[in-house]
């Protein structure tokens, strides 16, 4: 038998947050990352992304981090590892060809990376722009800082300058 009650729904992941509504969210890594990760609350939260329809979660951690995670628990995943410096404009291209694919699809989808910073605001920004859904860097900046009330620095704004310039399908 199924458990019941609220926490059959699981948590949801900290610094979750929309980018577009209903298809496209960001978040720290389920459970967290560092001294603060707990397997109790990553569980927890892999079945709140379950339970909401999240498929696939998209992964850009380096290393493959507790992606059996999701596997034990039925949640449909992809990992994209961050690159080094000289290989993001062509990570960005297929990362975003991917989202965009996925969308258009109808997939629910959320990424993470460690914990929610400059990287994954900076690609998430940088997707709005290569989208065309906000063309301009700046306008595209400003809200993800307001939307995830973070300001994005030199890294992520460096990204969002990088999708600028890569070609759109």
């Amino acid at each position: 038998m199924p458990p019941k009650g609220k926490w059959a729904q699981g948590i949801t992941p900290r610094h979750f947050h929309w980018v577009i509504q209903d298809q496209l969210a960001v978040s720290e890594r389920p459970g967290g990352y560092g001294p603060n990760h707990r397997k109790i609350r990553r569980q927890e939260e892999i079945i709140w992304v379950r339970e909401q329809g999240f498929a696939p979660v998209i992964s850009i951690i380096p290393a493959n981090h507790n992606l059996h995670n999701y596997d034990e628990l039925g949640v449909t995943w992809r990992h994209y590892p961050y690159p080094g410096l000289d290989e993001i404009p062509r990570y960005l291209l297929t990362l975003f060809t991917e989202l965009s694919a996925l969308m258009a699809a109808g997939n629910k989808v959320l990424v993470h990376l460690e914990e929610l910073g400059d990287r994954t605001i900076g690609i998430m920004a940088g997707y709005l722009v290569w989208s065309k859904m906000i063309p301009e860097t700046t306008k595209a900046i400003f809200l993800l800082e307001h939307m995830t009330s973070r300001q994005l620095g030199p890294p992520g704004r460096d990204l969002v300058a990088i999708a600028s310039k890569l070609p759109h399908a």
